[in-house]
């Protein structure tokens, strides 16, 4: 609750919390938007691809050209300013960087990156949950070797759902189910980026003009980015999975907590303490007033007479039997709120979510039928997208995890709506990511 007064400490001290970002893209512009207004912060460097088109991103959020002049990052630590360069290596063995900020959105990458970066001491904010989905327990396990912290990013969903898991363990509720909202429709799950547009509800045109990575929004549409930061917050929370892929119930903000009950209640759950996502959709493609598609969730129980009374008496909306009531957050505004987790990480040494367990596994599953010779393209792409598995099933089948699935070849034919294992393709083992993937299989092996 003190995190602002802290900030304003450092500020007033001139010790600021020093910041290297990977990754200036849309999420990482969003972040630096808020960074010239907090205070006792300091972003030393920025790492990208591409240099250019990260001054451009600054421009875009307001930074002065001054602010950006630095020619290395002992000279941006002597003027306070930004040296912006391609190399991360620079940037997460500089020894006066406090907290890497891993924005790239390349799950592959942003593991090299936070390996490295624990290796020199420094705290992760990843933003890339894609990562964590994958291998997330071994990350927060690496991290803690080192003494660093490795932390999700507040603002994305998964975060905020964490803390409002946490909200309810210790105001003392048993968590029945916690999530986030979509846009679903089961036939999305095919979707691919020539299609995302209309099911969107923009012209190509309109993308193309905005700029928006067809993609990367195609990864929201077909399920795969709800698969994946549901396994994230899982994996954070102990919560269980549904045994075989996301329900996606239709629902308003006002029946969340009359469908995400069990199902011996009359809700959807298998049982108690599960994550789930919400769609605001009915099955027949109609809109759902007064949704939760950009927010999350969180339902708790009262276990007794005397809680289920209060929840009355202060009317609190719940279920008809009066016993399962739901907090929740109607939006949330991704790369502005990151600096929470800078904070709370550097100035108390938690984490806003991190990885305890390996409850919750991504699967890549064939949008279409595979032929060997073909090339995955990933989440969002045309190949294959994310279905929610528990690790138990995914470990039993040899599932391949969707942050691998990218270039990578089908040696098998693989029908239609198949999950693949390794079997089906031709891995290249010796990246960072296979390596603690498969490290990770065996340390965290699922009873």
């Amino acid at each position: 609750m003190n995190l602002y007064s802290k900030l304003q400490q450092r500020a007033a001290q001139n010790k600021p919390i020093r910041i290297g970002l990977i990754g200036a893209g849309k999420f990482g512009s969003m972040y630096l938007a808020q960074v010239p207004r907090t205070p006792g912060v300091h972003l030393v460097g920025i790492a990208d691809l591409s240099p250019d088109a990260a001054r451009t991103n600054l421009a875009r959020v307001g930074w002065i050209v001054e602010r950006t002049q630095a020619e290395s990052l002992d000279e941006a630590m002597k003027l306070g300013s930004t040296f912006i360069s391609e190399d991360w290596r620079a940037l997460v063995s500089h020894p006066a960087i406090d907290v890497i900020v891993e924005c790239t959105g390349n799950p592959i990458a942003a593991v090299e990156h936070c390996l490295a970066a624990f290796n020199h001491g420094k705290h992760v904010v990843n933003v890339t949950v894609e990562a964590d989905a994958f291998c997330g327990p071994l990350l927060a396990r690496r991290a803690a070797e080192k003494n660093v912290i490795y932390s999700l990013a507040f603002g994305d969903q998964p975060a905020l759902i964490c803390d409002l898991v946490d909200w309810a363990r210790t105001c003392g509720f048993p968590v029945v189910a916690a999530g986030r909202g979509h846009k679903w429709l089961p036939h999305f799950s095919q979707s691919t980026p020539d299609t995302v547009w209309g099911y969107y509800g923009l012209t190509p045109e309109q993308a193309t003009r905005g700029g928006l990575n067809p993609k990367m929004f195609n990864s929201f549409l077909d399920g795969s980015k709800p698969s994946i930061e549901s396994t994230a917050v899982s994996n954070a929370t102990g919560l269980s999975v549904p045994s075989n892929g996301l329900l996606y119930p239709p629902a308003s903000v006002e029946d969340i907590p009359f469908v995400t009950r069990p199902q011996s209640e009359g809700g959807v759950l298998e049982h108690k303490g599960m994550v789930e996502v919400i769609s605001s959709l009915e099955a027949d493609g109609r809109k759902i007033p007064y949704d939760i598609r950009m927010g999350v969730w969180v339902t708790v129980e009262a276990e007794t007479d005397y809680i289920k009374n209060c929840f009355e008496e202060y009317n609190a909306h719940t279920d008809p039997s009066g016993r399962y009531f739901t907090l929740y957050k109607r939006w949330h505004l991704i790369g502005l709120e990151v600096g929470v987790s800078v904070a709370s990480v550097a100035l108390r040494g938690e984490p806003t979510g991190v990885a305890t367990v390996w409850n919750a596994d991504v699967v890549a599953t064939a949008k279409r039928d595979l032929k060997p010779g073909e090339m995955l393209d990933g989440e969002g792409g045309y190949t294959v997208w994310g279905k929610l598995l528990p690790a138990t099933k995914s470990a039993a089948m040899g599932g391949l995890p969707l942050g691998l699935a990218h270039n990578v070849k089908v040696v098998r034919e693989v029908k239609q709506g198949q999950s693949l294992t390794w079997a089906d393709v031709a891995m290249d083992e010796t990246t960072d990511a296979y390596k603690v993937r498969r490290e990770m299989e065996t340390m965290f092996a699922p009873a």
